[in-house]
């Protein structure tokens, strides 16, 4: 019964298919998880404003001296800083705060005052980042995972956890120098034509590595994250599709089943995601305002320092929120792109049989 269940090398699908069905996930999920954010930011901003206000009057290649602000977005899939200037470059993302009581009372008049749509307000900055790291996340796992059952010639609960955290192991690496050229443009205004100016003068400056700047935190939260999601998804779906008695996973299966193993994902990683937060506002603070940005500490000592101050309880905030986030982006995500697979799967097949 488990070799039915365990996907078959290649799955039926070209890796083209598998970023298209991968990138229409992304989509989706970021249009039903980011009204979430948005509210999630209008209460905080409501409770207290904006703390980063900066002023950037040493800001290098030719920016005008501005006062900047910046906020860390996150839509379960993908989190990034975005950085406005004199609070105009957030007018279509963020609006005044109003007074809300709740989340549900925060939809009504958010929805009832200014149009459903400002709950769409932060997607496109979403979308920019979230699709196409996701589509060679899920490529790269998908190729990996077939892969590695192809050598070992028989199924292992070790493939979905080292693919896993070999998928996001490489894109994190080929999204995180994206990220902070992104941060980069935001903060100082440059143009798509200034971009090569804007990474070749990083470049003089700090080295090649700079641009990954913020990686080994990122790393530490996303590639556990990654190989316990795709363990425990791959354990939960098989369990869920033998008691169903089903040959394979459906639609609701894959759903449940990325619901699950995010939320334990997300419980078992969160002090690695406080500790993120706090290196990423670090980050924004040394882009937008380099001369009085502090040299950010080691993770370890981070997360030392948050507990000296805390205690334990310190490196899990934001327990609620986070599981509220990631457990129907994970659903939504998983189960989108399997059935996307499974779409193409039966598209090539009758292809194929066409072709007899």
């Amino acid at each position: 019964m488990a070799e039915k269940l365990s996907p078959s090398p290649g799955g039926g699908i070209t890796p083209l298919q598998q970023m298209l069905a991968s990138g229409t996930g992304a989509i989706l999920t970021s249009l039903f998880v980011t009204p979430l954010d948005v509210v999630k930011i209008r209460l905080q901003a409501q409770r207290t404003p904006f703390s980063k206000v900066l002023a950037a009057q040493s800001v290098p290649w030719g920016a005008q001296p501005a006062t900047w602000k910046c906020f860390l977005y996150c839509n379960g899939l993908m989190d990034h800083l975005y950085v406005c200037q004199n609070g105009n470059g957030c007018t279509a993302w963020y609006k005044a705060p109003g007074h809300f009581t709740g989340t549900l009372d925060a939809f009504v008049k958010i929805t009832r005052h200014e149009g459903i749509r400002s709950l769409w307000s932060g997607l496109p900055p979403t979308l920019v980042m979230a699709v196409p790291a996701t589509v060679i996340y899920f490529t790269a796992y998908d190729q990996l995972r077939d892969y590695l059952h192809a050598r070992m010639g028989s199924w292992s609960h070790s493939i979905p956890l080292l693919a896993g955290a070999l998928a996001r192991l490489g894109a994190v690496t080929v999204i995180s120098p994206l990220e902070l050229i992104r941060t980069k443009m935001q903060s100082q205004q440059l143009s798509y034509r200034e971009l090569r100016v804007c990474i070749q003068s990083a470049v003089a400056q700090d080295g090649w590595l700079s641009l990954w700047r913020g990686w080994g935190p990122t790393v530490l939260r996303d590639v556990p994250f990654s190989a316990l999601y795709w363990f425990n998804y791959e354990l939960v779906r098989t369990w869920l599709s033998r008691q169903a008695w089903l040959d394979g996973a459906t639609f609701m299966v894959s759903f449940a089943s990325g619901a699950i193993s995010g939320t334990v994902a997300a419980v078992l990683t969160l002090p690695f995601d406080v500790v993120k937060t706090q290196r990423q506002i670090e980050l924004g603070d040394s882009e937008v305002h380099p001369v009085r940005a502090s040299k950010p500490s080691s993770t370890w000592l981070l997360m030392q320092r948050i507990r000296a101050e805390s205690g334990t309880r310190g490196l899990f905030a934001g327990f609620l929120p986070r599981v509220i986030k990631v457990a129907p982006a994970c659903a939504i995500m998983i189960s989108t792109y399997e059935f996307g697979k499974s779409f193409f799967q039966k598209l090539n097949q009758e292809q194929q049989l066409r072709g007899l």
